[in-house]
């Protein structure tokens, strides 16, 4: 029996809107995701940030390019990756956010995680964005210095994780300094903030990455004016 046109209608749309999630449907795919929606990368680059192999991680982004969900273009022997706009960014954090309010297994994962780290203390975005104006806090960008300059929250400074050490000096001991990377299960803030401490600095943790601070309407600004 023929189906109907409205049925055949139904089925195409469903089964174009379901290339997207298969797409998604690996916990490899969604952190190249994650990571492209911080900026532009390499092959390589998505490989060791990852922990996969390069041969793998073409595999998994010819699958997300497929879906139309991110671009390449060729750089001399290179080819660099990209999210396709910022749609799928805001896809990605949206399908983020539900999971988190939805799945008590993943706030059971990130508590434990960070539960010795003491990190977790809420940092209010308005008040934050306030103090930042008054040059009363000071907001570290430990990302690589590519994802900082492909955004970043306005008035933050970058400073990368790897570097923090080496430039401890030149932070101010007499201001509260917030921490942020790539979102609320990145570890490099963490990991930060407890070098902070460790060194006498007030220092606290911001949830947030680039994508949530945007999503809530907050100024984001990019470039290449890194401390």
């Amino acid at each position: 029996m023929m189906k109907n046109p409205k049925r055949m209608f139904k089925d195409r749309v469903y089964e174009q809107l379901a290339r997207i999630g298969k797409a998604v449907a690996s916990p490899q795919r969604l952190e190249l995701l994650d990571l492209l929606s911080q900026g532009p990368r390499t092959v390589e680059n998505l490989a060791q940030e990852a922990h996969l192999t390069v041969a793998n991680t073409s595999r998994h982004l010819q699958i997300l390019r497929a879906a139309r969900l991110v671009e390449a273009e060729k750089e001399g022997v290179f080819v660099r990756y990209r999210v396709a706009d910022e749609a799928v960014a805001d896809f990605f954090r949206s399908l983020r956010v539900l999971a988190a309010s939805r799945l008590a297994e993943l706030d059971q994962i990130t508590r434990h995680f960070f539960k010795d780290r003491d990190a977790l203390e809420p940092v209010d975005r308005q008040a934050l964005l306030a103090r930042v104006r008054k040059g009363l806090v000071t907001v570290l960008d430990v990302r690589p210095p590519e994802e900082y300059r492909s955004g970043h929250i306005a008035g933050a400074m970058s400073l990368p994780l790897h570097a923090l050490q080496e430039r401890l000096a030149e932070l101010p001991r007499n201001q509260d300094i917030v921490a942020y990377c790539r979102g609320p299960y990145c570890v490099l803030a963490a990991q930060a903030v407890e070098l902070l401490r460790e060194h006498g600095f007030r220092a606290v943790r911001l949830e947030d990455g680039v994508t949530d601070w945007r999503a809530h309407g907050l100024p984001v600004a990019r470039g290449d004016k890194a401390f």
